[in-house]
């Protein structure tokens, strides 16, 4: 039964990731394009090493956290003006989020590949949450707020607590509360300093 839910997240995933594209083309979001792509990669590799360590649905919500990246960054090239212009820290950070992956192929640890995936998707959210923070306008909340619930329903499903079947759903929650917050408390922030 709880499949049913895991089933549902994954198209939540999707028309949040659809709403943010057409947001994208209207000329509202500006996604960060190392992010985006980072943030593409990192959950395949977590849902390979998950599988070899025996998860099952539990992997489905970290593989659509992977999809759906994949889908904005892949959409961001349909529109000129629909991608944030890199700066240094951009480009350090996925150079730093890179490093991590391939940490990660040496290692050849499944909790170890899980915990390098973890950390290179940090370091890939890092200029996002920055963005977010300084440029709200430029984020839309809708695939982080999905993505904050979406990654829940690997606990419903999850055959057993461990590290390999849990942790980047955990990850994921509290990444996409941060990026939620970072949006709306700065929006929030905004408004009241400009009634003042």
């Amino acid at each position: 039964m709880f499949e049913y839910v895991v089933v549902a997240a994954a198209i939540a995933s999707l028309l949040g990731s659809f709403a943010y594209i057409r947001s994208m083309f209207r000329g509202g979001v500006k996604p960060n394009r190392i992010t985006w792509f980072m943030w593409s990669v990192a959950p395949f590799i977590a849902v390979a090493a998950s599988i070899s360590n025996g998860a099952s649905w539990a992997v489905v919500p970290v593989l659509m956290s992977g999809i759906s990246p994949l889908l904005i960054f892949a959409a961001s090239f349909f529109h000129k003006e629909a991608y944030w212009k890199l700066s240094k820290f951009d480009y350090l950070c996925g150079v730093l989020s890179a490093l991590a992956l391939v940490l990660w192929y040496l290692t050849k640890d499944p909790n170890l590949t899980i915990a390098f995936a973890i950390i290179s998707d940090a370091l890939a959210a890092a200029p996002t949450l920055t963005k977010a923070w300084r440029c709200p306008e430029s984020e839309s909340s809708w695939p982080y707020v999905i993505g904050t619930f979406s990654p829940l329903t690997s606990f419903l499903v999850a055959s057993s607590f461990t590290f390999a079947q849990v942790a980047f759903p955990s990850y994921l929650v509290l990444v996409n509360l941060l990026l939620v917050l970072s949006v709306h408390l700065k929006k929030g922030l905004s408004r009241l300093f400009r009634k003042k």
